[in-house]
């Protein structure tokens, strides 16, 4: 279904779609669930959302598209590692947590339970107010006061 995923003189996302003559440009790349398969299926939008393929797996592409969307994920999908708890509190039903990640020190907020996935057993992903995500990607890697604060949430 896609022939080619590059990118322009522009820097902008362009997809080739089998079929359709024209590329489309300043395409977007998103994860879909389940998030535990974070190479599996790839969703690939147009600038307005509207889905022009999904893939089962990142082997539908040949090497060099593989590589792009790999690149957009890595650079444009932002969700941070947890590496350490340095704050966790609760107040009027919001949990706040400041964590120092593999992109730095960042403080967001949980509302409620619907807000942190579990994908298993030792991984975490939370989403904030703004859709952001942070992973844990392995409770056994925090020291013992962060991963007290995160296996509330198992």
């Amino acid at each position: 279904m896609i022939e080619s995923v590059a990118y322009n003189d522009m820097g902008q996302l362009v997809v080739r779609v089998k079929g359709r003559s024209d590329p489309v440009t300043e395409a977007k790349v998103a994860r879909s669930f389940p998030w535990s398969l974070p190479d599996s299926y790839i969703a690939l939008r147009d600038k307005e959302g509207k889905e022009l393929a999904l893939l089962k797996s990142l082997d539908e592409l040949d090497p060099s598209s593989r590589e792009v969307v790999l690149r957009e994920l890595r650079d444009k999908v932002f969700t941070p590692r947890i590496k350490r708890v340095i704050e966790h509190k609760a107040e009027f039903g919001v949990t706040s947590i400041t964590a120092e990640t593999d992109r730095g020190v960042v403080t967001f907020q949980v509302r409620s339970r619907d807000d942190v996935r579990v994908l298993s057993d030792r991984r975490l992903l939370f989403r904030d107010a703004d859709g952001n995500g942070y992973e844990v990607f392995d409770l056994e890697s925090l020291d013992a006061a962060s991963r007290k604060c995160m296996q509330d949430y198992l």
